[in-house]
């Protein structure tokens, strides 16, 4: 019986040692392997795939309408570890915890090529299916 066990996004970077530095430095990633255009990351059961590419012709950030969520357990004191790592971005890459009206505490952080990183736990009743 086949079983499907983990989703590991890849996320395009103009700069792949800029990528590593922000998901380790900043939001506790590992870095487990790298090659020339390619590095692989894991935080606990969460991994990332980076992925150095030419930069776009029109300027626009490689992460532009690029997204991925990752589901957590305890988010107000991960946002704490994390957030003196985070507070000397520019304003409008990270946006503190907050409750959505679908049941989810989420923060979000802005990666270095505009990549949307949402970290959010269910809180409350949830929707049903």
């Amino acid at each position: 019986m086949s079983e499907i066990v983990q989703l590991t996004p890849f996320v395009l970077c103009s700069s792949l040692q800029n990528q590593i530095d922000f998901y380790c430095d900043r939001l506790g990633f590992s870095c487990t392997f790298r090659q020339e255009n390619y590095a692989f990351l894991r935080n606990g059961s969460v991994a990332i795939r980076l992925l150095e590419c030419p930069k776009r012709p029109d300027g626009r950030p490689l992460g532009d309408n690029q997204s991925f969520y990752i589901d957590v357990i305890g988010i107000d004191e991960l946002y704490a570890q994390l957030e003196p790592n985070l507070s000397d971005l520019p304003p409008g890459r990270v946006r503190p915890p907050f409750n959505q009206p679908y049941h989810q505490r989420e923060f979000h952080v802005i990666d270095e090529d505009g990549t949307l990183v949402f970290f959010g736990q269910a809180v409350g009743a949830r929707p049903s299916a």
